[in-house]
């Protein structure tokens, strides 16, 4: 049971780390200057090119641990 709860812990964080990678990096991957940086002046955010690699490695690490406890659950 405790593994079920923590593996679903993290994979409710995975999908929250997805979301703030798609919000904060892949929505904006095309407008990133050589400097790495994105200015979005509707909102006047800057967005840097470094946040989408931290995004999506906790995504990864979070649905890693998420997926290890999953398959280490006993039936």
């Amino acid at each position: 049971m405790f593994r079920k709860l923590i593996s679903l812990v993290f994979l409710g964080l995975a999908a929250i780390f997805c979301f703030f990678f798609y919000v904060q990096h892949f929505k904006w991957r095309k407008c990133f200057n050589e400097l790495g940086r994105c200015y979005d002046g509707e909102t006047g955010t800057v967005y840097l090119e470094q946040s989408g690699q931290v995004w999506l490695l906790l995504t990864v690490l979070a649905l890693g641990i998420s997926l290890y406890q999953a398959l280490r659950m006993k039936h």
